[in-house]
């Protein structure tokens, strides 16, 4: 094996929320890139995913959530050629959970042109990400077990795997 490059399987750890008020409405945020999303990101360094999801809520909407049950663990497994140095982005894993607004005035961010509450029942016509709408439907569909999904993103959507934990 000497003269080949090895390398290492790799996630990027991310973190969202559906968040609900005190109407049971959703959060959603409007980015620049995918449209109607629910509010996450990546995990920073030293990061746990509870503050990792309560940072990415405020710092996309101005609101603050208390963060509740595990409803999705997303596996997406395409990889895609690098940028800026990188030579290929790694997979990612998402964990999504339930979140209650506690404060916060509602509001749009660098990395979005507006965040809005929606009727539960008007998000799948706002989410237009395929990946998305799966992880949305794993909370309609949440029975008190999280939902396990895989699938690649790249270069089309593809649900490999569905099931409960």
């Amino acid at each position: 094996m000497s003269g080949l490059e090895k390398i290492l399987p790799a996630h990027i750890v991310a973190a969202a929320g559906v968040v609900l008020n005190e109407k049971d409405e959703v959060l959603l945020v409007n980015t620049y890139n995918d449209g109607w999303v629910l509010p996450g990101g990546e995990v920073e360094i030293g990061e746990n995913l509870i503050d990792a999801v309560k940072r990415e809520i405020y710092e996309e909407s101005g609101i603050d959530v208390e963060v509740g049950e595990l409803i999705c663990i997303s596996s997406n497994t395409a990889t895609y050629s690098g940028y800026d140095g990188v030579k290929t982005v790694p997979t990612k894993v998402i964990f999504d959970f339930i979140c209650q607004k506690t404060s916060g005035l509602i509001r749009g961010s660098d990395e979005n042109s507006e965040s809005k509450w929606f009727l539960k029942n008007q998000v799948l016509d706002m989410i237009k990400t395929p990946s998305n709408i799966e992880r949305f439907k794993a909370f309609l569909e949440y029975s008190g077990r999280p939902m396990y999904l895989e699938y690649v993103t790249r270069p089309d959507f593809e649900l490999r795997n569905k099931r409960c934990l």
